[in-house]
């Protein structure tokens, strides 16, 4: 058992570079099982996540090789089986998408029901109902979700709500399928343009990624393929707010400034000042900072991902912000751990109000998932005293050397063992 020591108010100043993205990453590494080649995707982040999915591929017969810590060779020539039991896939959530990926390929596939951080349900009906449009039978037995097809043929799908999960899943399974899919009301987060690209850089035929209407035209086979994963969103945003909440004066660097719109906004909108360029934001901060109201909602609206992040950093400001959360019905799970650092938060349903604090100060706290881990490490840096956070193997899912990072910037972070 590990543990971050924080030793807070110190103002972050310098450079930070943003890793490859954790949700394209866990999409793409599945896909890459599509080609009857070897595929080489550059640019993952060497995190905890990236390493289950290539242990549970491993188990399955696909050879996941790291030529370095950022760049996989996946050579799926020689799968062995098509069924990822609990036991590979507890700990991740993105291990759903071995099923479209397999249904693509093989037209079967056997994946436990996949875990993950719990803030709320999260249905895979979409997800189903996708497979069976296409023609294969999806059965739920003892825990495992089991599709099978003589031949999957395209069609028409209207997702009932906007589900990235869903739109990724389809698309993995449709791009061999005979005949043009076409998913309405599809999700248009940058990682499931990232995963369209990676799978027409293999030879796929689709079109509309990143609009609500995306056509697959299918293919017979999918190469090899050479891909480098976009940058991180939720982590370029979690180290400008990490800027914005210690009063600091921080540029995040290899991010896509389009994909940071709307925080960037609302960091503008408290009163911090945001200077873009190509390839990086820089944030520079100063008290006072005012509170802002901020909604959840699918890309481009405000990241659910970031919303732990925002309120760490609003329980700093001046008066009084509301954040209402659209996505998950249990996402303020957190919030008596950030309680437990000073902030003055009340909890009404999906709604949480805060009344900013002049400060906040030193606790022993524990991660409940893997953003509200980012939070609480916010509002550590900027809380007089020590923090210690507890149950880090929520942040090591998605933030690579985290505590590295922010001590380049200047932040006093130790990782010890208990």
């Amino acid at each position: 058992m590990e543990e971050l020591i924080i030793k807070g108010a110190k103002r972050l100043q310098g450079e930070v570079t943003v890793n490859g993205a954790k949700n394209a990453a866990v999409a793409i590494i599945p896909a890459a099982i599509l080609s009857d080649d070897i595929c080489i995707i550059e640019n993952l982040p060497y995190i905890d996540d990236v390493i289950s999915l290539c242990n549970t591929l491993n188990d399955m017969g696909v050879k996941c090789e790291f030529i370095d810590k950022h760049t996989l060779k996946v050579d799926s020539r020689n799968i062995k089986n098509f069924c990822a039991t609990y036991e590979s896939v507890k700990k991740i959530r993105a291990s759903y998408y071995l099923l479209g990926a397999l249904l693509g390929r093989y037209k079967k596939a056997e994946v436990a029901f996949p875990g993950g951080c719990d803030f709320g349900i999260r249905p895979i009906d979409q997800h189903i109902k996708g497979f069976s449009a296409l023609g294969a039978d999806v059965v739920v037995e003892h825990g495992m979700i089991k599709a099978s097809a003589k031949k999957l043929v395209g069609t028409s799908i209207y997702l009932d709500v906007v589900s990235v999960g869903a739109t990724i899943n389809i698309m993995l399974a449709a791009v061999l399928a005979e005949g043009t899919t076409v998913i309405e009301n599809a999700a248009k987060e940058p990682h499931i343009v990232d995963t369209a690209n990676f799978l027409n850089s293999m030879g796929a035929n689709i079109k509309g990624a990143g609009t609500d209407v995306i056509r697959i035209v299918g293919v017979k086979k999918l190469s090899g393929t050479n891909y480098m994963i976009i940058p991180d969103q939720i982590e370029a945003g979690t180290y400008m707010m990490a800027g914005a909440i210690t009063r600091g004066d921080v540029t995040v660097k290899n991010l896509i400034p389009k994909h940071m719109e709307s925080l960037s906004a609302k960091l503008s909108e408290m009163g911090v000042k945001v200077e873009e360029g190509d390839d990086f934001i820089r944030v520079i901060a100063s008290d006072p900072l005012k509170g802002v109201n901020v909604k959840t909602l699918p890309y481009p609206g405000f990241p659910t991902d970031l919303q732990p992040q925002m309120s760490a950093l609003l329980s700093t400001a001046e008066g009084t912000s509301i954040i209402t959360e659209s996505v998950w019905e249990n996402r303020f799970q957190y919030i008596d751990e950030l309680k437990r650092l000073g902030a003055d938060i009340k909890v009404e349903g999906r709604v949480a109000i805060i009344k900013g604090l002049r400060k906040l100060t030193g606790a022993q706290v524990s991660a409940t998932d893997l953003r509200a881990g980012a939070g609480l490490v916010l509002a550590a840096l900027a809380a007089e005293g020590k923090t210690t956070i507890t149950n880090l193997k929520y942040i090591d899912r998605g933030y690579e050397f985290i505590e590295k990072k922010l001590s380049a910037l200047g932040a006093d972070v130790k990782r010890v063992k208990k």
